[in-house]
């Protein structure tokens, strides 16, 4: 999956370094063409002569040596790059990246360039728990950047913990899934419908009860499933989220009915189907056609069950593979395989709302992923959008039947 691949190869100024030489050999026995951008204080531990001779490239330095008078170096090789990988990535590299500082070779490139980046993390182990560098790599994560976590072990500073540049035939082998399943179109010839949102349910003409559902993992996922190929519909709720790509199809609705109508004049052509969004299980069963005044003493209002959509598509299914998301504060594996076996679902994603870097309003999440057969899979920390590929790996295994 490397094969004649242009790949810049950043290597920022920490002792791991010298890892980037074995990487820097391994991409270019898997015949990737790369190009290796140090900084200054890389040059400090390893003599760029070294990656010269691995690569068989020119090493790029300083953002002022312009090696071919006819280009400006960084532009050309951030247009040049099919992929960037930073290894190590030093706090500092993570840092300038994420807030757009491009004071070297390095980060004016990476500015530069439109190419997937690959950030793998080496410092010591406060450092990387340090909130600013967490808060760095979440916000770069949420930006679609892709990390290969630092494993954990002894690190040259002495301490033990995680911090340390993981081995590059990791490296390689973590790049060649990512392209394997960002290359295959999975989903062309498919038409995926995903629900998104929160809805809102009138009151008055003033008041409506709605909840904290952004939107977000319903628009991850209706892009990722674009990425690879499919027809998206996403219906979705009242939400500040945006998304332009040509083969979605955005449908706005507000209440509960709403939704239920629009996922159910789509979903006989849809061949996957996820429900993503958070619906209101409830709605005021008289709406006032005036705004309600205030009065003495309390308020009741009586609310009625709105429709159950998913299991009411998981009763009208045919040929569709349909996905639900479960929600929930306790017990989240148990009322998540409740919910599968109840609504004849084909899988459902469950999670804890609760839990550090999950639920509404986050751009990270940590799921499980369970099918038919009750195996689940366990999705750790990550940007919303790595959540939604990954699921679409499970689904399209599940619907080949290679699980």
């Amino acid at each position: 999956m490397l094969s004649q691949k242009n790949i810049v190869l950043g290597v920022s100024g920490g002792i791991a370094s010298y890892k980037a030489c074995a990487l820097t050999s391994k991409l270019t026995q898997k015949g990737a063409n790369v190009k290796v951008m140090m900084t200054e204080n890389a040059a400090q531990f390893v003599s760029p002569l070294t990656f010269q001779a691995l690569s068989r490239n020119p090493v790029y330095i300083n953002t002022f040596d312009e090696k071919d008078p006819m280009k400006i170096a960084h532009i050309d090789l951030a247009d040049w790059a099919d992929l960037i990988i930073i290894a190590p990535a030093t706090a500092n590299i993570i840092g300038k990246l994420a807030n757009g500082i491009a004071d070297d070779m390095l980060s004016t490139t990476l500015l530069a360039s439109e190419a997937p980046v690959y950030i793998a993390p080496a410092m010591n182990v406060h450092m990387y728990k340090h909130p600013a560098v967490m808060k760095n790599m979440n916000q770069l994560a949420d930006w679609g950047y892709h990390f290969i976590e630092p494993g954990a072990g002894y690190l040259a500073c002495g301490y033990v913990g995680k911090g340390r540049l993981e081995e590059p035939e990791t490296i390689i082998s973590v790049l060649e899934a990512h392209q394997q399943d960002h290359t295959s179109h999975s989903l062309e010839g498919k038409t995926v419908l995903v629900s998104a949102g929160p809805t809102r349910e009138k009151v008055d003409p003033i008041r409506f009860f709605t909840n904290r559902s952004s939107g977000k993992m319903g628009f991850a996922i209706a892009e990722a499933a674009a990425d690879l190929g499919a027809t998206v519909n996403l219906v979705t709720g009242p939400t500040n989220q945006t998304i332009t790509h040509p083969n979605i199809n955005r449908i706005d609705v507000e209440s509960a009915e709403e939704m239920y109508e629009a996922i159910h004049r789509y979903y006989e052509n849809s061949d996957i189907v996820i429900k993503a969004a958070a619906v209101a299980d409830y709605r005021p069963k008289q709406v006032h056609e005036q705004k309600m005044k205030k009065q003495e003493g309390d308020l009741l209002l009586e609310l009625e069950r709105t429709k159950d959509i998913l299991k009411s598509l998981g009763e009208k299914k045919t040929h569709q593979f349909l996905v639900g998301f479960a929600a929930e504060t306790s017990d989240p594996i148990e009322y998540g395989l409740g919910k599968l076996r109840k609504k004849n679902l084909d899988a459902i994603v469950v999670n804890n709302v609760t839990a550090e870097g999950a639920g509404f309003g986050n751009d990270t999440n940590i799921v499980t992923y369970i099918n038919k057969d009750e195996k689940q899979i366990p999705v750790e920390l990550s940007s919303k959008k790595e959540v939604a590929n990954k699921l679409f790996q499970f689904i399209v295994h599940d619907m080949k039947g290679d699980r």
